[in-house]
């Protein structure tokens, strides 16, 4: 149900397309207290989308939507898609939940109830395979390398799953890492730390290593997880060496490429001796730049017990999946 001032909002949306708060002010002479009150409830109702950020923001007309209600699924299934299910829309909002997965597939051409059962099984069968909310990397470091430095290896997800594409931590660390955008990257970091805390204490750590990113940005993912991670055990530190043209991990495409980059670029840094380290990773394709920086560490007899790697994503299929990151 809406108002009249915000018919007359909605009238002057459609007729022109994309509009600013400003113009809705200046055209129908409402005031802004009552203008951004009607956008707000506008867009809570789904009638519209805002696109951009302060102070060049825009309001449009939202695609319609799916009756999701009209589906006979059960509870749990839903349940389970409100709980696992995120998307990114093209222009660039995030919708999550059974509402947005039915949006999903009607955009796609594909039947909502079956690809619901479909998604609900993967889903299941990749968690009853975690251990303490993990997943083992191990398993395809060992068939990879023909000696793994790493003791373990664990992904707090895949990056990417069969048919439906990006995992909600997946599309969480594209869309973080891409866009620089340091609140995405901090809910990123608050989704994680629980995990990254827990294998911690399990484990027994006490240093961790933040992998260095090859590729400058202004904002770096990895830097800004360290900040909210705030862990309170020794940080060791890995230099990524300056080369006269830098060739980011994720641009190679054969394995040996990768292993000599990543030998030739990260050095640990540091001499004090610890129980157990562990080291995080945004994304996992090879596991190159993990084996690496576990040999030098075991190289500089700098630990007693276990190497442990954390990956956010990885992958068990080869590396090019996890490209994009």
């Amino acid at each position: 149900m809406t108002t009249d001032t915000a018919d007359k909002i909605l009238a002057f949306i459609k007729a022109q397309k994309r509009v600013s708060p400003k113009e809705i002010i200046e055209h129908l002479g409402f005031s802004s207290q009552a203008v951004y009150k009607q956008l707000t409830k506008l867009l809570e109702q789904g009638i519209i989308d805002k696109v951009g950020k302060p102070p060049k923001v825009f309001y449009l007309l939202a695609d319609k939507k799916e009756d999701e209600k009209k589906y006979n699924m059960s509870d749990d299934i839903k349940d389970l898609i409100d709980k696992e299910f995120l998307d990114i829309t093209v222009n660039g909002r995030e919708v999550s939940g059974w509402g947005a997965f039915v949006n999903w597939c009607m955009k796609r051409g594909q039947n909502v109830e079956k690809s619901a059962i479909d998604y609900v099984e993967i889903i299941k069968k990749y968690n009853s395979i975690k251990k303490n909310g993990l997943l083992d990397g191990m398993i395809k470091m060992k068939s990879t390398f023909p000696v793994v430095y790493l003791d373990n290896l664990f992904y707090l997800d895949f990056y990417s799953i069969e048919r439906f594409g990006k995992t909600k931590l997946g599309k969480f660390l594209l869309y973080a890492k891409q866009s620089q955008d340091k609140k995405l990257i901090k809910r990123l970091s608050m989704e994680i730390k629980p995990k990254i805390k827990a294998l911690i204490k399990l484990f027994k750590i006490d240093a961790v290593v933040f992998v260095p990113p090859t590729v400058k940005r202004e904002v770096q993912l990895m830097k800004e997880l360290e900040k909210h991670l705030n862990l309170e055990i020794d940080i060791i530190k890995v230099v990524k060496i300056k080369t006269p043209i830098i060739i980011p991990q994720k641009t190679l495409n054969k394995l040996e490429e990768r292993i000599e980059n990543a030998k030739k670029t990260f050095v640990v840094e540091g001499a004090k001796n610890y129980k157990n380290i562990l080291i995080i990773d945004d994304a996992v394709g090879s596991g190159a730049t993990l084996n690496e920086i576990a040999f030098q560490i075991k190289e500089k007899n700098v630990i007693k017990g276990k190497i442990i790697g954390l990956a956010i994503t990885g992958s068990l299929k080869g590396f090019d999946v996890v490209s994009e990151v």
